[in-house]
């Protein structure tokens, strides 16, 4: 969301952001946009009751408001203010209608029937519209409540192609960690997390590469639920310990080098909305192998950018093997629909352009009189720009 937000910036738009951060939070001086911090917010539902007088105060200086995910007060806080208001407002769900969560946490999904009617419907029902960032999300998103009613509009989300040179980041890559030089690289990029399937990657490593010693596998990502010995233990077992570098959370240079250096990205995650990742593995031209869990894998198929299977020890292995049998010149032209199937899909302005459009279409049916030069938009996100 902060890049969209430059990039609407740079189409002659205003945007604001409305967090539930406290004044004086960290995460706020990164910020480029115009922030209101209208926390600390109370306990892990997020409530602030500075959010609603703000918003009410203020609804009528924007043309449009985007909630960015359901679940906290600041999406049942806009639905309060501005259902019956002027200015229109849009919700991002970025997943969190999956009924995966139904199915992996019951007893989460109970409490959340509980006030499903009288607070998230009700904010998906009275939005101008609920937006889906690909098909897959919005068909998903049908199947975790019963009571089910919104206007859907898919817009996509993107980022933007890396600008810096990509020998000197492969250089400097390469430089962090030498034991990888002349190594052919599968990397995971992603939380070290059940859901992201890294059990599955290591398993099918084992099975399929172990006896092709010239192949490696980068674990780059934080472990954020302690998951990683417990993997590095069943690396031991499966006998390729020696043949996995876990390099933790990388950004910037070092992450473009490493999307840069390896041979495919695998992500056979359990669920995934979107997968900011392999969209960057895309921008690369990085052929990108991930399990039909991934939301986006259709558009991925669809461009021949990268292989899909199942979220299983089978389905892994086949990408694997399939990728390892893959001719040289059937590799490089997937590397190059990989890049087309960024340049088409995902690159910031394509999902922008598409945002923009349902906005200012609302923005004209809403505010009849105003200019589009003058449009402002807004954007509430939760109190922390967390990934799911």
């Amino acid at each position: 969301m902060k890049q969209l937000g430059a990039e609407f910036e740079s189409r002659g738009h205003h945007v604001e952001i409305a967090s539930l951060d406290p004044p004086g939070a960290p995460f706020l001086q990164q910020r480029s946009l115009t922030v209101h911090p209208l926390g600390p917010a109370i306990s892990a539902y997020a409530f602030s009751s500075r959010f609603t007088s703000w918003l009410r105060a203020n609804r009528a200086r924007y043309d449009a408001v985007i909630v960015n995910g359901i679940w906290q007060y600041h999406s049942f806080g806009a639905w309060r203010v501005l259902r019956n208001s002027d200015t229109p407002y849009f919700v991002y769900p970025h997943g969190m209608l999956d009924p995966w969560f139904k199915h992996q946490y019951p007893l989460k999904h109970l409490k959340k029937c509980l006030y499903w009617p009288w607070a998230e419907y009700r904010v998906l029902r009275d939005a101008q519209a609920v937006l889906f960032t690909c098909e897959e999300e919005r068909l998903l998103a049908r199947n975790s409540f019963w009571l089910y009613r919104c206007n859907e509009a898919v817009v996509s989300l993107g980022t933007s192609q890396p600008t810096g040179d990509a020998n000197l980041e492969v250089k400097e890559f390469y430089e962090q960690y030498p034991e990888l030089r002349d190594k052919k690289l599968v990397l995971f990029m992603g939380r070290i997390h059940p859901k992201k399937g890294c059990d599955l990657l290591i398993d099918a490593f084992a099975k399929v590469l172990l006896q092709h010693p010239g192949w490696h596998l980068v674990m780059a990502g934080p472990d954020q639920s302690g998951w990683q010995e417990e993997l590095t233990q069943r690396a031991v077992e499966v006998g390729i310990s020696t043949r996995i570098t876990w390099t933790g959370m990388i950004t910037g240079r070092l992450k473009w080098g490493a999307l840069r250096a390896a041979r495919a990205f695998v992500l056979p995650s359990h669920q995934e909305n979107f997968g900011i990742s392999v969209v960057e593995a895309l921008a690369v031209g990085l052929p990108t192998l991930i399990s039909d869990k991934v939301n986006i894998w259709q558009e991925i198929i669809a461009d021949g950018g990268g292989l899909v299977a199942s979220d299983t020890l089978e389905g892994t292995c086949r990408m694997l093997q399939n990728f390892l049998g893959m001719a040289e010149d059937k590799e490089l032209a997937m590397r190059q629909r990989a890049l087309a199937c960024f340049g088409q899909r995902f690159e910031i302005s394509k999902a922008a352009a598409k945002l923009e459009a349902v906005l200012l279409q609302a923005a004209k049916i809403n505010r009849g009189a105003r200019t589009v030069n003058s449009s402002k938009l807004t954007s509430k996100p939760r109190s922390s720009f967390r990934t799911t």
